[in-house]
């Protein structure tokens, strides 16, 4: 199997040397939520997983080396890359949406929607199976899995392990991380391939959908720029609404933050051997703090733009993660 670059390996990198810092302090929020990973985990044992990979294994294909085996190599490629030894089962899916997504805490799977795989060229997909790899280093499944089950239960439902906390403001926490490691997985991406304009056009041939070849990558950067600075205050509270409800970011965002990072020279810098390796890594818990200022700062920036109060559910989110708990 021929990587990017031969015989390039970030041997024993840890998520932490890519995370944005949204995702750590987000991270650092969810950790201080008491009994959240009690709860997703009593879930998990009662079956919610084990319905998950019953409905991919019975819906779609295992890919290996019969199967698929250009597309299957790429997923042992990115996981050899990132110094990983266990690769999950890769599956594809027919879903017309070019997407993928990695779901099961305890032994995780990467599933490829078939649109994904038939728009995309082989940097593309190594792009995409790289972002999916990160997650699995991060460990963001579990989170994942407890976001999945807020969504599906509703807002007006009370865990009772975690009776008296605001379960709005639990799922805005969800929701904000889950948009966070996006962002760092987009990272992991960029390193895995050693090409961070490769995560930008897959970013836009996704949304798009249509083929490489017509679109212009300049003019999709462009476009980025344009959303994250443009407009009035008010537009500006509106995008952040917008992302408020969605688990990814938007397409524009996510390639203008890339290059952001890129042009910081932390892209270089990891590239070139230089970051922090497993077990080194710092207590998550001792990040609360920035957490609670990361999102405070995030929500009342934007609603000061526009002379509003903030909203019930961002304030809510606030005070709370304010509290010593």
């Amino acid at each position: 199997m021929t990587l990017p670059v031969d015989g390039y390996q970030l041997k024993e990198i840890s998520a932490r040397a890519f995370e944005h810092p949204a995702d750590r302090a987000a991270t650092a929020a969810l950790a201080s939520i008491p009994g959240l990973d009690q709860v997703v985990r009593k879930l998990i044992e009662m079956g919610y997983e084990r319905a998950l990979r019953a409905a991919y294994l019975g819906a779609s294909v295992r890919l290996g080396p019969a199967q698929l085996p250009e597309t299957w190599n790429l997923h042992n490629q990115v996981f050899r890359t990132l110094d990983l030894d266990d690769v999950p089962e890769l599956y594809i899916t027919q879903v017309p949406v070019a997407n993928a997504q990695t779901i099961g805490a305890g032994r995780p799977i990467v599933v490829v929607n078939s649109e994904l795989v038939r728009l995309l060229r082989v940097e593309e997909r190594r792009a995409v199976l790289a972002h999916e790899a990160g997650h699995v280093l991060a460990d963001h499944v579990l989170y994942f899995t407890a976001l999945n089950i807020l969504l599906r239960m509703g807002t007006s439902v009370r865990l009772p392990i975690v009776a008296g906390l605001p379960l709005m403001a639990v799922r805005t926490a969800l929701l904000e991380w889950a948009r966070a490691a996006e962002l760092s997985c987009d990272r992991a991406a960029a390193l895995v391939t050693r090409d961070p304009e490769v995560v930008c056009r897959t970013l836009m041939i996704v949304a798009a959908g249509h083929a490489a070849g017509d679109l212009d990558l300049d003019q999709f950067m462009a476009q980025a720029q344009d959303y994250d600075n443009g407009g009035t205050g008010v537009d500006r509270l509106s995008r952040m609404l917008i992302d408020l409800n969605v688990t990814h970011p938007m397409p524009v965002r996510r390639a203008q933050e890339l290059m952001a990072w890129v042009r910081s020279g932390e892209y270089d810098r990891i590239a070139g051997g230089e970051y922090v390796r497993r077990g080194e890594e710092a207590g998550v818990r001792a990040e609360a703090g920035d957490a609670a200022a990361h999102y405070a700062d995030r929500f009342r920036t934007v609603f000061k733009d526009t002379g509003d109060a903030v909203g019930s559910a961002t304030e809510q989110l606030a005070d709370w993660l304010r509290k010593d708990r």
